[in-house]
């Protein structure tokens, strides 16, 4: 199997993957701090995630032609819900007390936003952003049918010609690619949470230390 098709897709999923996080990380934010705009974006990104992927390729394909870029802005808008629901959830979880501690310290509401809320909710962030990765190595599949290349033209042609071998080689490549992702990014989100639950243990610490201090 040509190795070029394998970083083809690769390609395509880091592309699709850094605007998707850029993209969900603003709605997400928009979502949590503006209320009249939470229904429409939390819609929005539920009614993307029902459509077909090969229908919103092909409605895509009329935009952009057939290329990889029809495929990198698909993976994106179907990606989208992961991040921007874990962003909003995440945010939305963090316990008043601290924002309420960040105000009193004389934090704005967007200094509050990026130095204090981000960083707390970022593992619940993260796991969205891994749910995202890993779905999008799939879903790049699809992009052979607009011209995207990658694994999945090594795999469309494999059954067009019975090639079993061939295709069964391009499908363990891409069960590799989703564990290494998968676990790769479920250790760093392990490790996220635990340094998330020293921070809060040490400020209740200090919390209670301060307390009895007065």
């Amino acid at each position: 199997m040509n190795m070029d098709r394998v970083f083809q897709h690769l390609y395509l999923v880091g592309m699709a993957a850094g605007f998707t996080i850029v993209i969900g990380l603003l709605l997400g934010v928009l979502t949590y701090m503006y209320k009249p705009l939470r229904p429409f974006i939390l819609w929005t990104v539920d009614i993307l995630q029902t459509i077909p992927v090969l229908a919103l390729l092909g409605v895509i394909m009329l935009v952009a032609g057939a290329s990889s870029t029809t495929v990198i802005i698909g993976i994106v808008l179907y990606s989208l819900l992961p991040v921007v629901r874990n962003t909003y959830v995440g945010l939305t979880s963090i316990d008043p007390a601290l924002k309420e501690a960040a105000t009193g310290m004389g934090m704005t509401k967007v200094q509050r936003l990026l130095s204090v809320e981000i960083q707390l909710a970022f593992p619940m962030i993260f796991t969205g952003i891994r749910i995202a990765i890993v779905t999008s190595i799939g879903t790049a599949v699809f992009g052979a049918v607009v011209g995207g290349g990658g694994l999945g033209s090594v795999i469309n042609r494999a059954i067009l010609i019975q090639d079993m071998r061939t295709l069964m080689e391009a499908t363990l490549v891409l069960m590799a690619m989703a564990i290494v992702f998968d676990f790769g990014m479920g250790y760093i989100e392990k490790r996220l949470k635990e340094r998330r639950t020293q921070a809060l243990d040490f400020d209740e610490d200090k919390t209670m230390s301060t307390k009895e201090v007065l």
